[in-house]
């Protein structure tokens, strides 16, 4: 009998092998992973400490595995996505590991037109698809839309995009819709845009059910409050201005010119209107409040970015790059201010050999207080990567939010790469300024420069699936960092300090 059921066996697996030869014969699947642990040593990383506070130091990994497959017609991919702290769980044996594993992409890319293969009897355009799903949304250098690789969680989008490409030109419209409940009583179209816990304390303390469709105000003391101190529980934090849209619609064009590329985009981001609210707590004869945002109102706030972006590379080895872009942003930013603000970037890059420098100027335009205007002048770089642009200690557009009075960074790097491509070393300086005028306590304007960074960052490819890479930041900062941060002048250390150890593994395999 054994042998009966080991012979069915036999033949069902290789039946299984001979399918999936004839479907690898006609399409490729591929299986990578990834596993990322980071050391990290903070003094400051983002924003300032203040006087007394003591550094932390944590070991945070990223663990993905991404399947593809890749045929004429389709092309699929899943990203199944682990982020964690080392030591995060209760214990060794806790089985209340949270949500932190989660799907990272998961998206089809159908295939309608493509001029390069045979199969497809008509093909009004060189190549033409529909990509929809969780997707990272990707640009140019990754100013503006990108996945933000650098933080373990990524960035990705659930979004639809028409992709077409023709004589050169390319042309991408991408759209998204973001709702938080499929309840069949769930009324309306009305979007939180953040994730809140499921329990808040109130004003007096007591812990409450979290009312729906509010993201709960909290001073200090982690209390619901209406005076005090407060700040967003658990707030958003997809881009600069810490709010997740609720619908996005963009066009990206693109066209490369010999060595020339001349892109433009076109975007517009909408959030839902909010209003603030209290819902009253009686626990017992104790009677409290809690207070915060009440995203139920109709309508939205809409908000458009658009410019463009020129990359002439020059020089019979390409050993001259250079980068100049501008954006605009107008309509109403997500608290419904009207908004009028710009960023350009200039730089030049020059490679002959091991060694390149690079030199630039980026201006994000912001409120200045003395002007009187009732508009927003705040620059937001919408859903990039600024850890790439704005210094490595993440102090400007990323997790603390975008600096009232906008941002003027001058910087200059330095590389070095070896022959062999397996050692690199970079020196990069920034050069912090506000854009626009700033008060102090007394009213006075403050000094516009905010302070100096430095960046030294060293890889090391151990072979063809491992880097590791080592990097050491520094900041000289000002007083008028602390305005900048909404930090109590006079209480902060203005030499922050961050270094980090990463290793990379990215083995494929099939």
């Amino acid at each position: 009998m054994y042998k009966i059921v080991f012979k069915q066996y036999t033949v069902v697996l290789l039946a299984f092998c001979l399918s999936l030869s004839a479907l690898t014969a006609k399409a490729q699947l591929t299986l990578s992973g990834q596993l990322r642990p980071r050391t990290e040593l903070r003094d400051g990383y983002g924003t300032l400490e203040t006087d007394g506070s003591k550094n932390a130091a944590f070991i945070s990994q990223r663990t993905r595995l991404t399947l593809n497959y890749r045929s004429n017609r389709l092309i699929f991919q899943t990203t199944v996505q682990d982020v964690r702290l080392w030591g995060q769980d209760a214990s060794t044996i806790t089985v209340t590991d949270g949500s932190r594993l989660g799907i990272h992409e998961a998206w089809a890319e159908i295939i309608l037109s493509n001029k390069k293969d045979t199969s497809f009897k008509v093909s009004p355009l060189d190549y033409f698809a529909i990509k929809i799903g969780r997707q990272e949304i990707s640009y140019d250098d990754e100013r503006l839309l990108g996945g933000l690789d650098w933080t373990q969680q990524g960035r990705r989008h659930d979004a639809i995009v028409l992709k077409a490409l023709q004589s050169g030109w390319q042309f991408d419209l991408g759209a998204a819709f973001n709702q938080n409940s499929d309840a069949i009583n769930y009324n309306g179209t009305y979007y939180t845009p953040a994730n809140v816990p499921a329990t808040v304390k109130d004003s007096n303390g007591n812990l409450v059910n979290t009312p729906a469709g509010m993201i709960p105000l909290t001073n200090a003391s982690g209390n619901s409050s209406k005076t005090g101190s407060l700040a967003l529980l658990n707030p958003p934090s997809t881009n600069g201005l810490n709010q997740n849209y609720k619908a996005l619609q963009y066009l990206y064009l693109a066209k490369k010119l010999n060595k020339t590329k001349v892109s433009a985009l076109f975007l517009t981001d909408q959030f839902g209107k909010y209003k603030l609210d209290s819902v009253k707590n009686t626990a017992g004869t104790d009677v409290g409040y809690v207070y915060g945002y009440r995203f139920n109102q109709p309508g939205v706030n809409l908000r458009y970015t658009t410019g463009l972006l020129i990359n002439p590379v020059l020089g019979s080895k390409n050993e001259w790059a250079f980068t100049g872009g501008y954006y605009h942003q107008g309509g109403h930013d997500k608290d419904g201010l009207s908004l009028n603000a710009y960023m350009f970037t200039l730089s030049a890059a020059y490679a002959p050999g091991k060694v390149g420098v690079t030199a630039g100027w980026d201006y994000m335009s912001g409120n200045d207080v003395f002007s009187g205007s009732t508009q927003s002048h705040r620059f937001d770089p919408l859903y990039g990567t600024p850890h790439k642009f704005w210094g490595y200690m993440d102090y400007f557009y990323v997790a603390s939010g975008s600096p009232i009075g906008g941002l003027s960074n001058p910087y200059l790097k330095l590389k070095y790469t070896s022959a062999n491509k397996r050692f690199t070393t970079e020196l990069a300086d920034h050069y912090f300024m506000l854009a626009g005028e700033q008060k102090d306590v007394t009213g006075a304007p403050v000094s516009k420069y905010l302070g100096t960074e430095l960046d030294l960052t060293t890889g090391y490819k151990l072979n063809k699936v491992t880097q590791a890479t080592l990097g050491v930041s520094y900041m000289a900062a000002t007083r008028s960092m602390e305005y900048a941060k909404s930090i109590t002048p006079g209480t902060a250390k203005l030499n922050p300090v961050w270094a980090y150890l990463q290793i990379n593994i990215t083995p494929q395999f099939l």
